[in-house]
């Protein structure tokens, strides 16, 4: 077979991917893919896997068509039906945030295989910061629309491709990163993750159970828009304590959530900042914390936005359709802006 290696640069990859080693990439945040065009009858991916809990799958596009990809091939070897000789497109992503990371190692095509071109990826570029709802998490448990999630949870229903981050960009022709994690709250310490989006937003590895974090650069990707959508998991203060905030922590929350979006309008000076929640359900008192977080800040680079049905839409994750009506919603606002 014809090896291909991931530092080609016929390959395009989007998200913060730790590409240190540009020939073993290592592919960490939720919704970074890799894409390419061949040619040929066989394609074989050679991807190092590393768990963290709950089942794993990998998603791909070939030629349009969505399938997933079942992790945990002893050799790391994964090949994908192709469906014949000929030109395809391919598409690799990460479906899950913080269950799991891995390497893509090497690509494999037929002998008579030929890696092409791709037409060049889109000028318009998101950056979304969030937490589950932006990462995809549960959306396809599409039995329990407008319905709570089951208590059980091992990731298999995840899936970033359809969270209204990467409907938006499509929407849109946009390249997109996801800056966004399950059960992420802002501060550290509180919500459902180790840590907090002021410790994780400028971060590529952000995974508290690896090694070590290690820093973005920022300079890799200039977003024309970023849009952030914390405070769903905010209440939720300790392991045994959910309740709203006091006057003090209500204080502290502005602080901090104001100096993390000066910070990103300092990294990316020309860039237009849009600030909501989502259709799940919370109490409306967050949605009145980002209006004074958006008075605050007092820029006209900052927006406020709102869903039609934000806090009320669905007491679980929103499903493939509720994230398509927030990608509706969040497309018609951004052309707007574009427009005006």
């Amino acid at each position: 077979m014809k090896h291909i290696s991931p530092s080609d640069p016929r390959l395009q990859y989007m998200g913060r991917i730790d590409r240190q080693d540009p020939d073993a990439p290592d592919f960490i945040w939720a919704g970074s893919l890799v894409q390419f065009r061949f040619t040929g009858s066989q394609l074989v991916l050679m991807i190092e896997n590393h768990a963290c809990f709950a089942g794993m799958q990998l998603g791909c596009i070939i030629d349009g068509t969505e399938r997933q990809i079942e992790l945990g091939d002893e050799d790391g070897r994964y090949d994908i039906p192709v469906g014949g000789a000929g030109t395809h497109s391919f598409i690799l992503f990460k479906r899950q945030d913080a269950t799991h990371h891995f390497i893509l190692h090497e690509i494999l095509l037929s002998d008579s295989g030929e890696l092409l071109e791709s037409p060049p990826l889109p000028e318009l570029k998101l950056e979304c910061y969030g937490d589950s709802v932006t990462a995809g998490s549960a959306v396809e448990m599409l039995d329990r629309i407008a319905q709570n999630d089951p208590d059980y949870y091992n990731a298999q229903d995840d899936n970033a491709w359809h969270s209204y981050a990467m409907q938006t960009a499509r929407l849109l022709g946009a390249q997109v990163h996801l800056v966004a994690q399950g059960g992420i709250a802002l501060f550290d310490g509180t919500g459902w993750y180790a840590c907090g989006m002021e410790t994780a937003y400028d971060k590529l590895c952000y995974l508290t159970w690896t090694e070590q974090m290690t820093d973005w650069d920022f300079s890799r990707y200039t977003p024309d828009f970023v849009t952030v959508a914390i405070g769903q998991n905010d209440a939720h203060l300790s392991e045994d304590e959910n309740r709203l905030l006091t006057e003090e922590e209500r204080e502290c929350w502005l602080d901090r959530y104001c100096r993390m979006i000066e910070d990103l309008m300092r990294k990316y000076p020309k860039a237009m900042f849009i600030v909501f929640l989502t259709l799940m359900m919370h109490d409306p008192y967050w949605e009145t914390l980002l209006d004074d977080a958006c008075a605050r800040l007092g820029s006209p680079r900052v927006r406020r936005f709102r869903f039609t049905r934000s806090g009320t839409g669905t007491p679980g994750h929103p499903r493939i359709p509720e994230q398509c009506e927030m990608a509706c919603e969040l497309t018609e606002y951004i052309r707007g802006l574009m427009q005006a």
